[in-house]
């Protein structure tokens, strides 16, 4: 928790810009946690330095932004783009082998299920666009889906635990659970409605013949 204060006190002093140059930089390979600097611009936010709606905004441009960086990266420079010491360190080569198999069996599933994994984002995002499999406008959607339901829940996570440091960090390291599992209980409601769908429309083409 030493490291939230830390970003904490840095974002009180400069707000929204800083919040927004973090998340960025992120994107770019920056050693720091998305989700913590997520949840420390949340906490300023509770904290009555900045309005939480606003941040939430300024988090979704500062992820996106980042992102499609590191995807554009990829798409232009692609595999000379890994020379650059900032991705060597990130995405060696027996790393980047495995990503670009994921990504060929499961496409844009690994950029939607990356944006909620820390420590692979960066090497998928690249190798989304290294592969052109995906375009750029596909991606930037996966990847806004995915942001609109992580990016939320950090930001509001640190909003209403800004005076309980204690119990926000019970949160924050429950965070990842959370929000697999949402996303696990969004996949499920959406297979159940398409199985529905599916033999209701069975059961209407039955009757008719």
């Amino acid at each position: 928790m030493d490291f939230l204060q830390t970003l904490v006190s840095f974002f009180m002093q400069f707000g929204y810009f800083a919040v927004f140059g973090i998340l960025i930089l992120c994107g770019f390979g920056l050693p720091v946690p998305e989700d913590i600097s997520l949840t420390a611009g949340g906490v300023i936010s509770g904290l009555g330095y900045t309005n939480v709606h606003i941040m939430f905004f300024v988090g979704m441009a500062g992820v996106l932004i980042g992102d499609s960086f590191v995807f554009w990266l990829g798409s232009h420079y692609g595999e000379r783009a890994l020379r650059l010491p900032i991705l060597n360190r990130v995405l060696h080569p027996e790393r980047f082998g495995k990503v670009q198999e994921q990504f060929k069996k499961y496409g844009p599933w690994v950029v939607f299920f990356g944006r909620f994994t820390p420590g692979l984002r960066m090497p998928i995002f690249f190798t989304a666009g290294s592969s052109k499999q995906i375009s750029f406008l596909r991606f930037f959607l996966t990847d806004g889906f995915a942001a609109a339901i992580s990016v939320p829940i950090w930001v509001y996570l640190g909003y209403y635990g800004a005076h309980n440091f204690d119990e926000l960090s019970v949160w924050i390291k429950n965070g990842q659970t959370i929000i697999f599992g949402l996303v696990g209980v969004g996949i499920l409601v959406g297979l159940t409605l398409w199985w529905r769908k599916r033999n209701s429309e069975k059961g209407k083409s039955s009757e008719q013949n």
